[in-house]
């Protein structure tokens, strides 16, 4: 008959076994041929075996990458609005600046840590694409008008499935855009052209997105030229605002 002080190593490596049964099992159920074909065991096994970060309260604080699409108006397809100078010379054009402010937005995201596709204005991959939000940037005219001819504008489309939503992405845009460039809402001039945006329909229809006209070429171009980040930034926070769920008034869509 065998003592008790026999049996505890017999017993342990019966425990280990179990163990590692156990953990071949999860492996491989893990393992299934769809993934297979999506990433090597390698990499399964790695993720698997990482401790993952927890916070205080025991949350999983590694959370998917948020995608943000961002619209370089014309960009690809034409210049825009052109301005000249007194000689008649091509001095900018709405394309480069629409450019400019886009990716001055990507490039804050990214260092936020959002994952950004930065577009062009027919953009085959606007064609169903899916995002927790998307904005378009555009200027408008470089001609003088008159003194009331300065200011931005912000639309959604007309037709979203979300309208709640769609109009807390306005609101966002509207409220941080102001409040950092100081410029006015020149709500009495948006058009057809942007409420019935080309993109609107394009789109994933569960993607919110809105299209801002960030000043016009002609008196705020200083601002728009000449403080580019702040301008991108303005952007940029009501994109954020958005996104957090930061409080804001709600705008009706024009």
């Amino acid at each position: 008959m065998e003592t008790n002080e026999k049996r505890k190593p017999r017993n342990n490596i019966f425990i280990s076994t179990i163990g590692i049964a156990i953990l071949i099992a999860t492996l491989f159920t893990a393992w299934t041929p769809n993934s297979l074909f999506t990433s090597n065991l390698e990499e399964q096994l790695r993720t698997l075996l990482t401790p993952q970060i927890v916070n205080q309260v025991g949350v999983n604080t590694l959370q998917p990458q948020l995608r943000i699409g961002i619209v370089a108006g014309h960009m690809g397809n034409d210049s825009g609005a052109v301005c000249v100078d007194n000689n008649g010379q091509v001095d900018v054009t709405e394309a480069d600046v629409n450019f400019e402010i886009a990716s001055r937005v990507r490039d804050s995201l990214v260092s936020k840590g959002y994952q950004v596709d930065l577009l062009n204005e027919f953009d085959t991959r606007l064609n169903g694409y899916r995002a927790v939000a998307l904005v378009s940037i555009h200027n408008d005219s470089c001609e003088y008008i008159n003194e009331a001819a300065t200011g931005f504008k912000v639309a959604a489309s007309l037709e979203t499935r979300d309208v709640n939503r769609a109009q807390r992405l306005t609101a966002c845009l509207i409220d941080r855009y102001q409040s950092l460039t100081g410029l006015f809402f020149h709500a009495n001039s948006i058009t057809a052209d942007m409420t019935q945006y080309h993109a609107f329909s394009e789109i994933d229809p569960n993607t919110i997105t809105a299209i801002i006209e960030t000043g016009f070429l002609n008196l705020d171009r200083e601002i728009l030229t000449e403080q580019t980040d702040l301008v991108a930034e303005g952007v940029t926070q009501g994109i954020l605002c958005f996104i957090n769920n930061e409080s804001v008034l709600p705008t009706a869509i024009p």
